[in-house]
């Protein structure tokens, strides 16, 4: 369901990952395409066919986002905040990563 309610976040509050996009990329293509495969992984967690690939692609993208939480640890001015919760970001990212993977494999 966080998936979910993040894809939700890019289309109906996508100022809020702007931070983190960079300039080379589009922000609408970068936030609608994350909103899209967030979604998609969602719905797909749910459907017990899909959940162990949909729980491995969740960690997938998880390890796509982690650089980009890892720069805006180092920004002089965090896009989440403080330097404390964007460093506690990163370790919530490594959880991202760790539990889908790890749900996978029953």
């Amino acid at each position: 369901f966080m998936l979910i309610a993040g894809a939700a976040g890019h289309f109906f509050a996508p100022e809020a990952y702007v931070g983190f996009i960079p300039d080379f990329i589009p922000e609408k293509l970068a936030n609608w395409s994350s909103g899209i495969v967030e979604l998609g992984l969602g719905i797909a967690i749910l459907v017990p066919k899909y959940r162990k690939k949909a729980l491995l692609g969740t960690s997938v993208l998880m390890v796509l986002f982690l650089p980009f939480h890892v720069v805006d640890a180092f920004r002089e001015n965090p896009v989440i905040g403080t330097k404390a919760v964007a460093l506690l970001r990163v370790f919530i990212q490594f959880l991202l990563i760790y539990l889908p993977w790890f749900s996978s494999k029953d």
